[in-house]
């Protein structure tokens, strides 16, 4: 065990869940504060003083913050009170630190470049978001880098990609995979509402976490204050058409797939396909293949039910 504190926000969610065993494996000493989220003052609260009394600490230390407000769908309303929160949370009044520590934002790259051009993206292609959640999570990456400035911190934003895996939020409409086998298995059939050529990237949780952590450690030897950013992707692309065939043999049956409609299918960018150019080492993996991926992730749909 190290006798570093590493604070994992969201650390009961499917990225922060998965995060939080990697620090441990890591031999992290990890706390995830319980939080009223349903009470955005005593929520701002409880994560201020979580936030105060890591940093505080005479020891190193890192917060890891992957939870967010929202989806794709999402209006504008829905972020304002995230927004809110973020400004008390990481205030710089109070925030008293001696030793330099690393913060890991999660950003989201479908959100962040949903608009853009010149498939596939980098880290040097110009945002464009297209909806609401795109734009906030821009904003928010502006205050961390904020935060990371005025605590010496080094900071590590996280444009991630489309995440799949066991142990995803069912209840929550999203996660394409996830939600094929889900309703496959309540026997009712899927909704698709945009194009079946609309590609993105799937990066498997396991995977994801693994970069996030690796990714804390090549930070850490840079100058306080900095902020690096990084696209987390699998980097290849899969068609609709393809994560539907690869679930339906893992079924080892078709799926019930028909043509829906969404107010929100404009805010969704037809092909999504990234390659990262920032910290290359943490891309130089075996990734988990994508159909072994998707087999856990629906016998894990199936042993929910």
């Amino acid at each position: 065990m190290s006798d570093r504190t590493a604070l994992v926000v969201g650390g009961g969610g499917f990225l922060g869940h998965a995060v939080a065993r990697a620090l441990e494996r890591a031999g992290d000493r990890v706390v995830v504060p319980r939080v009223p989220w349903d009470d955005p003052d005593a929520a701002a609260a409880a994560l201020r003083e979580a936030v105060t009394a890591v940093l505080e600490r005479d020891r190193p230390w890192r917060m890891v913050w992957s939870a967010g407000t929202g989806i794709v769908a999402s209006g504008e309303q829905a972020f304002s009170s995230e927004r809110a929160m973020l400004d008390r949370v990481l205030a710089p009044a109070g925030i008293v630190t001696s030793t330099p520590g690393e913060v890991f934002f999660a950003s989201s790259a479908g959100g962040v470049y949903a608009g853009a051009t010149g498939v596939p993206f980098d880290e040097h292609t110009e945002p464009a978001p297209l909806a609401p959640y795109g734009r906030s999570r821009l904003t928010a990456e502006q205050r961390f880098r904020e935060f990371a400035s005025d605590a010496g911190a080094r900071l590590l934003v996280g444009r991630i990609a489309n995440l799949y895996g066991p142990g995803s939020n069912l209840r929550k409409p999203q996660g394409l995979v996830s939600q094929l086998a889900l309703a496959h298995v309540e026997r009712r059939p899927s909704s698709i509402y945009v194009p079946m050529d609309t590609t993105r990237d799937y990066l498997y949780i396991d995977d994801a976490a693994a970069m996030v952590a690796e990714g804390l450690d090549a930070v850490a030897a840079g100058p306080a204050g900095a902020t690096t950013t990084k696209i987390f992707a699998s980097q290849q692309g899969r068609t609709i058409t393809e994560v539907v065939d690869a679930v339906s043999a893992a079924f080892g049956e078709p799926l019930d797939v028909r043509e829906g409609h969404d107010l929100s299918a404009p805010f969704h960018g037809r092909d999504l396909q990234f390659r990262s150019s920032v910290l290359t080492e943490l891309d130089d993996r075996e990734h988990v293949p994508f159909e072994e991926g998707v087999r856990r992730t629906v016998a894990a749909v199936r042993g929910s039910r």
